[in-house]
């Protein structure tokens, strides 16, 4: 009889050596050559700077909207300094002079505006006493309204049981809130002056990140986005004006007070797309109630069918003539930009679309449509 050794009484191969080395070899390393600690590690320490990133631009995202806007209002304002700047002046001094205007602009406004509402407030402040002597004559409806709802013993009470407090409080709310509009304010002017006034060096200093061969050609596609964003602003001023010259029209014809200040008021908020005309119509049309109920409703459907005829037969045409933007990417960029950035998204909406468009059609159209 034929004898078995240990090795085959199992019936496996022996192992080798050199194959055991390689798996445990294999059980060392991990992806690419490298241990599946470093492999860990390295997982680990992107997920954690991913996450200290989105937190620190969540910390700071009010700070990057303030910027973008005043990039924005720096490139709107660029064909302007332009013009001037091939009349033979300098772009410091071009730059001031859009600084004049504009606060020329701010001063003319103010000087509409001011005069009524100071006018209201003392006549405001003056009805008081009136109204405080009305609260106590029963014969008047101020007294017979107070005599059945008691609203000053309600506001003495609320008053003493801590109603001074929550008062103080909403007075320093208001005061953080009037502070930190000045603060953005103050940035976003700042920063767009230096942005108008250094915006070549800028331009110059982001193409470094092109490759030289490609640098002209995105040079060319830059200045591009730069001259439909000024286009666009253009157009957006037009429609303000339109907005504008509509309201002065309206409110003179149906006697409302301050025709100019709430026409100089609308082309102003017409500047803010989606919200900025309903906004003005509404405070239009509080001011329109000083002379009649039917003139306030009358005004009210005024702007209802206004804001219906801007947004589908003006502001789309308009710009599809300065920026050359389909009237339905008009629509639809402003819709999804107000709802990422709320104001400023909806105002960046379209120049940012634009720009999109321009990249596509050098960069992407370009290649699949000769393919």
């Amino acid at each position: 009889m034929t004898s078995v050794g240990p090795d085959a009484d199992d019936g496996r191969e022996p192992e080798h050596p050199a194959s055991a080395g390689v798996v445990r070899d294999v059980g060392r390393k991990g992806v690419g050559g490298r241990s599946w600690f470093a492999v860990g590690f390295s997982l680990g320490l992107g997920a954690t700077l991913a996450w200290l990133t989105v937190q620190t631009v969540l910390e700071v995202g009010s700070l990057l909207t303030l910027l973008l806007l005043a990039v924005f209002l720096a490139l709107a304002l660029e064909p302007v300094v332009v013009w001037l700047t091939r009349h033979r002046l300098r772009r410091g001094w071009a730059v001031a002079v859009v600084l004049v205007l504009l606060l020329a602009l701010f001063a003319g406004f103010l000087a509409l505006v001011v005069p009524p509402a100071a006018d209201e407030i003392n006549a405001l402040v003056k009805a008081v006493p009136g109204w405080l002597r009305d609260l106590h004559d029963h014969n008047s409806a101020l007294g017979r309204f107070e005599d059945r709802y008691h609203l000053v013993e309600k506001a003495r009470q609320q008053f003493s049981s801590g109603g001074a407090a929550g008062l103080a409080g909403g007075l320093l709310g208001a005061g953080k809130f009037v502070v930190g509009a000045i603060t953005s304010a103050a940035i976003v002017i700042v920063v767009t002056v230096y942005v108008m006034a250094f915006l070549p060096g800028l331009k110059r200093f982001c193409l470094r990140f092109v490759a030289a061969r490609k640098r002209p050609h995105a040079q060319e596609v830059t200045e591009e986005v730069l001259n439909r964003v000024g286009r666009y602003m253009l157009g957006n001023v037009a429609t303000s004006v339109i907005a504008g010259a509509a309201t002065f029209v309206w409110c003179a014809v149906t006697g409302v007070p301050y025709p100019a200040a709430l026409g100089v008021f609308i082309a102003l908020m017409d500047l803010i797309p989606i919200v900025g005309t309903t906004i003005g119509g509404i405070v239009v049309s509080l001011v329109a109630l000083s002379v009649s109920l039917p003139v306030a409703l009358a005004t009210a459907g005024f702007y209802v069918g206004f804001r219906l005829a801007e947004d589908y037969l003006i502001v789309p045409r308009v710009m599809k003539f300065a920026v050359d933007v389909h009237p339905l990417v008009t629509v639809v960029g402003v819709l999804i930009g107000g709802a990422l950035l709320g104001v400023i998204g909806a105002l960046v909406a379209i120049p940012a679309a634009v720009a999109i468009g321009i990249v596509l059609d050098e960069h992407v159209f370009s290649r699949t449509d000769t393919s």
